[in-house]
């Protein structure tokens, strides 16, 4: 069996170390190991980051759709409203896991750790 690549590990939800076990225990919890090969995760925590690569993403793509739209077709603002803020949810949503994948795997493939003081 061939080595996974971390990062599409993390992208799809699995444990980077193997590719079998799952990354995730809920939505977005992380499991405290994998089931698979017992890599720990007790101590992966991605932070803000994934919320930012989110933020960034989805913003610009509902962003773009909604000045598009308003160029171009020039709709009332209720309709704005039924098409971006549900629009804007699900997208979120739907990056939000992925990316939270990717962050923890770039973790684990860089073997980051707590800062320490060696005194």
């Amino acid at each position: 069996m061939s080595k996974p690549q971390p990062l599409l590990a993390g992208l799809a939800g699995r444990c980077p170390a193997c590719g079998e076990g799952y990354l995730f225990d809920g939505f977005l919890k992380v499991s405290p190991s994998c089931e698979a090969c017992g890599a720990d995760f007790a101590k992966a925590d991605s932070g803000d980051g994934p919320a930012v690569f989110v933020i960034l993403i989805a913003g610009f793509i509902v962003a773009f759709a909604a000045v598009f739209t308003e160029f171009r077709f020039r709709p009332p603002i209720w309709l704005h409203l039924v098409l971006w803020l549900p629009g804007t949810l699900i997208l979120s949503l739907a990056l939000m896991r992925p990316l939270k994948g990717v962050m923890l795997a770039a973790q684990f493939m860089n073997k980051a750790a707590e800062a320490r003081s060696d005194d």
